[in-house]
């Protein structure tokens, strides 16, 4: 248990290993790789929409909250009454990254005040940072306290401050690249463990929306969540490594090994989002007449729509949207559902698309948890 003060950053170590510089130029080969492929999809929402619910629904399985693909998607309609508790959960992480990303596009910084209306969100409640000392990480499996946070007031705030500092002013840290930067920043807002609850989702939410503000994405995309997922056990040894012998490689190695490989996948993902637009594109004009660019992306936009949905976005009546979508049923392009009184229609190939992103869970690795109930 690491029982020492949380020093400020930046880090009194030199980060630029020879390991660590090989593999981040890999690293910000492939994220420019995922950028120019983002930029194919003419709407970017697309895109937001259907892989920002898929990163919300994989962070909160970290946290163990459990949802399946079909809540999730009706909940992406904010179909609130007729979803799981746990959906609405997931769909609160896509509404905070949501947010966040407003904040970004409009110039806003990622300030500590930006940061609590983030967590916010993810949790409906107002607490806002730690006041009260007391937290501890546990190992869930064994009781074992393996980490103890900061717990005054004063020194959260303090140590938030030199955070926000750190991400917004380059000057604090001049002449290190981004992304080694974003892996400090994540230890770092795990460690001050600033809320009571959310600090995980929050800190995975700073992540993407960094390297937005730092213009390596145009949108919050990368898919960070389903590789920590994938790799849990060592990423909760690898931060307690930085906390107990100063680790920094290994952990930075990770958290750049993670973007490697969730820009490649995110970036097959989009590749096949594509393609499978352009292939309904043309058997929506080869087969009927009311095609439209937007009619389109409106069926990319979740992987579910409803005959409101379309005829909002369409501007057309409720006659017409009901027979664009029954003709499209069809044609096999979209499936109808009923759910009570509710009619849905699942864009089959984009469903398709989300539910089979790989996925390997080492479930055998104990949750962290925090003794105040909070989830990590």
């Amino acid at each position: 248990m690491s029982k020492e003060m949380l020093a400020y950053l930046p880090p009194a170590t030199d980060l630029e290993t020879k390991r660590i510089l090989k593999r981040v130029n890999e690293a910000n080969r492939e994220l420019a790789v995922l950028k120019g492929y983002a930029r194919t999809i003419p709407n970017q929402y697309v895109l937001i929409n259907a892989l920002c619910l898929q990163e919300a629904k994989d962070s909160s399985e970290i946290e163990n909250i459990i949802t399946t693909n079909d809540e999730l998607y009706r909940a992406g309609l904010f179909e609130r009454d007729i979803v799981s508790p746990q959906a609405k959960e997931v769909v609160n992480y896509a509404e905070a990254l949501y947010e966040g990303f407003r904040l970004i596009r409009n110039g806003e910084l990622l300030t500590v005040n930006n940061i609590c209306a983030i967590q916010k969100i993810l949790e409906k409640n107002d607490a806002g940072l730690r006041k009260q000392s007391g937290t501890t990480l546990k190992n869930a499996a064994t009781g074992e306290i393996v980490y103890t946070p900061p717990q005054e007031y004063d020194a959260i705030i303090k140590l938030m401050s030199n955070l926000e500092q750190i991400i917004n002013d380059d000057g604090n840290w001049p002449d290190i690249d981004p992304l080694i930067k974003m892996a400090v920043l994540h230890y770092q807002f795990e460690s001050i463990h600033p809320f009571y609850d959310g600090n995980g989702r929050t800190g995975r939410i700073i992540n993407v929306l960094y390297l937005v503000l730092k213009d390596l994405l145009d949108t919050p995309i990368l898919y960070l969540s389903r590789y920590i997922i994938s790799h849990k056990g060592d990423y909760y040894r690898l931060l307690q490594g930085v906390r107990e012998s100063n680790d920094w490689e290994n952990f930075i190695l990770f958290m750049l090994d993670a973007v490697v490989a969730t820009s490649k996948m995110t970036a097959r993902t989009i590749q096949q989002i594509d393609a499978a637009m352009l292939a309904t594109k043309q058997q929506i004009k080869d087969e009927f007449s009311f095609y439209s660019r937007d009619l389109v992306e409106t069926l990319f936009l979740f992987p579910y729509t409803r005959i409101q949905h379309l005829q909002k976005q369409l501007g057309i009546s409720r006659n017409t949207a009901t027979s664009y979508l029954n003709k499209l049923h069809d044609a096999g392009i979209l499936e109808k559902m009923v759910l009570g009184r509710n009619q849905y229609f699942i864009n089959k190939a984009l469903f398709h698309i989300l539910s089979s992103i790989p996925c390997d869970v080492d479930h055998n690795v104990p949750e962290v948890v925090t003794d105040d109930g909070g989830r990590k």
